[in-house]
């Protein structure tokens, strides 16, 4: 006989089971009546050139002209710290923030109806610190974009020995060491995307791993990889198997070394990149093109 499972719904003290929760209660409480999105009308999406796709455009991402409106599934990125990597511009922290409005602005413009954006990120400085992923969600909130959640990637595993501790076992000027970085997900317009009969790929047990707000993975050897600050192949492989069908199209903005490139030909995705360094460029067009013919061996 099979048993029928009563849901359960928000009380005044939580509740610990979670099958067919009915969260309406809360959803519905003032705290969120100004901030709900509206169901988008329009859930069309426009098509991408084939002789578009799996392609680096060595330019700025701050137009992407190839790019129709409403036509990408997942933007992965991590842009450039702007702390003096011989990628990076030395822009004035407004400057910076100016390009990555600009850029995140477009990027919303070629996303699809409830497609996704990651960020990663790291905070730098200490005299005094500068919370650069504050400033992105203020940001992208300000674009339209609907934060979904951030994700805690945790490299203490890989941290090395680090020494700044600041004032050695005193009071006077102790220093924390980040031994983690932020990824944030936001959508555009809506929360969930439309399948059209396409192909989910993510494991189940992934599945379960993936949806937790912290994630432990090693970093990546900057020599080994010809990129001062390349992110492991592991981050956007991840984002892509939660986020994306098999056959979705991946951007990024600031694809440097090309890692999320590789991923989404590794999970049989599409992906466009774009990236000012012409070195940076070549590097990841040659890294990309091994992996695909490897793929068609």
């Amino acid at each position: 006989m099979k048993i029928k499972r009563n849901g359960t719904q928000t009380s005044s003290f939580g509740v610990t089971a979670r099958e067919n929760h009915d969260s309406s209660r809360f959803y519905n409480s003032r705290l969120y009546e100004e901030i709900l999105p509206k169901s988008p009308t329009d859930e069309s999406e426009n098509f991408v050139p084939l002789e578009s796709l799996n392609k680096i455009y060595c330019r700025s991402s701050e137009k992407m002209e190839e790019l129709p409106d409403n036509s990408v599934h997942l933007m992965v990125t991590s842009p450039p710290y702007n702390v003096g990597k011989e990628y990076d511009e030395n822009l004035s922290l407004d400057e910076y923030l100016g390009l990555l409005t600009r850029v995140f602005s477009e990027t919303e413009r070629v996303l699809v109806k409830g497609g996704r954006a990651c960020i990663n990120i790291a905070n730098i400085g200490r005299k005094p610190y500068l919370p650069l992923h504050s400033f992105i969600i203020k940001i992208m909130l300000e674009i339209g974009f609907l934060m979904r959640g951030e994700i805690i990637w945790d490299k203490s595993s890989s941290a090395g020995t680090s020494t700044a501790w600041g004032s050695w076992q005193s009071a006077s000027n102790p220093t924390l060491r980040d031994v983690h970085e932020y990824i944030m997900v936001f959508s555009k317009d809506s929360f969930s995307r439309k399948r059209y009969n396409k192909e989910d790929t993510i494991t189940k047990e992934e599945f379960l791993e993936f949806t937790k707000s912290i994630w432990e993975f090693p970093t990546v050897s900057a020599k080994k990889i010809g990129h001062p600050a390349p992110f492991p192949e592991e981050l956007p492989r991840r984002l892509i198997e939660l986020y994306t069908f098999k056959g979705d199209i991946i951007l990024d903005p600031f694809i440097g070394s090309g890692q999320t490139g590789i991923a989404a030909i590794k999970s049989k995705r599409y992906f466009i990149g774009y990236e000012i360094n012409k070195a940076y460029c070549e590097l990841a067009t040659k890294r990309i093109n091994e992996i695909i013919f490897q793929e068609k061996l």
